[in-house]
């Protein structure tokens, strides 16, 4: 069935976010004394709000962080993107077959707005979506929660069941199956857990260009 939205994520389905986040915090882990693999941290916190990150990591360490951690991270991840962050292969087309059947988009993204302003703008994908940001800083509870979800889809003027969410955490896939929407998971990074993101609910889709079929939308 042919959607009346599309919600994007943002990291991992905009921009190509992940690869550079997750060595951030492998390196920012080892710091506490914590040492994961890129696949469990993907595991462990794609999707989440940071907010949910630390309660995650201070429950690990069994202790609060230390002062100036998050924000170390988080001016390493800046510095990293600024320097090599990129769009996701062919999301520019799909943003482009989307504009071109008059199909409304929008963000639903555990980071907050000033991280999409900052990833989206070096990107240059920010003209397509500056009025359409929803962070799960707007809603109670985040991914793999419903709420944020269900925020954007009513501050769009649509109804859950004629939206299409794409995703590529195991958290967001979660979340929007929760809110009563179909999931697109994309899977197009090597390190996305495919069953896992399939046993969650998601449709997987390994290009972005297999979208606009899947939605029942014809390239143009």
């Amino acid at each position: 069935m042919r959607p009346s939205l599309v919600i994007f994520d943002c990291d991992g389905v905009l921009v190509d976010s992940e690869r550079l986040a997750g060595e951030s915090m492998r390196l920012s882990l080892l710091e506490l004394g914590l040492e994961m693999s890129i696949a469990d941290i993907r595991k462990a916190f794609v999707g989440l709000s940071w907010a949910d990150c630390l309660k995650k990591i201070e429950a690990a360490i069994d202790g609060p962080i230390q002062d100036g951690w998050l924000e170390r991270i988080q001016l390493r991840d800046k510095k990293w993107f600024v320097e090599q962050l990129e769009p996701v292969a062919g999301v520019r087309d799909l943003i482009g077959v989307l504009r071109a059947h008059a199909m409304p988009f929008c963000v639903a993204s555990s980071g907050e707005i000033a991280k999409m302003h900052m990833t989206l703008g070096v990107t240059d994908l920010l003209p397509y979506f500056e009025d359409v940001l929803f962070s799960a800083t707007m809603v109670e509870r985040g991914k793999p929660h419903p709420d944020l979800f269900l925020h954007a889809a009513d501050q769009m003027g649509h109804a859950p069941e004629t939206c299409v969410v794409i995703e590529d955490s195991v958290h967001g896939v979660t979340g929007a199956v929760a809110a009563g929407m179909r999931v697109l998971a994309y899977a197009g990074d090597p390190h996305n857990d495919v069953e896992a993101l399939r046993a969650a609910g998601g449709e997987i889709v390994n290009d972005m260009a297999e979208v606009p079929a899947a939605i029942g939308l014809n390239a143009k």
